[in-house]
């Protein structure tokens, strides 16, 4: 239950960022690329060197190289077949967006917080859910 309700304080905070701004950076096209194809090592280039990843029931900050890990483990255990933003925000120097990551017969519900820093796009969270019918 708690959980349930931390995703929808989460959802509900991300709208609200977003519905609050004009001017959305959008979300750098590599992201979209590494999450439809399972690159982790593409992916991870532009971690942040300390990640939040919430991965299913795993919850942990990691340092970048052992986020890679993880993510690469995830997409072993699910080959992604499709990636689709479906909600993408934020504001000047972060974007936030929303997305469903399609494996072979399950759905996953995909969040991440990118922020840009010098002229650099890092992702600081990733969060990887099984999606709810």
């Amino acid at each position: 239950m708690v959980k349930v309700i931390k995703n929808i304080v989460l959802v509900l905070a991300v709208m609200f960022a977003v519905s609050t701004v004009g001017n959305a950076q959008n979300i750098p096209d590599y992201v979209i690329v590494s999450l439809k194809t399972g690159n982790a090592q593409q992916l991870s280039k532009n971690f942040s060197d300390n990640i939040e990843l919430v991965i299913l029931d795993d919850d942990n900050v990691y340092s970048k190289a052992h986020a890679q890990q993880v993510i690469a483990d995830f997409f072993k255990k699910y080959p992604p077949q499709d990636f689709s933003l479906i909600y993408q925000g934020g504001k000047e120097e972060s974007s936030y967006a929303i997305g469903n990551l399609q494996v072979q017969n399950e759905k996953f519900r995909v969040y991440f917080l990118v922020k840009t820093k010098n002229g650099s796009s890092q992702i600081h969270q990733l969060r990887i859910e099984r999606q709810t019918k």
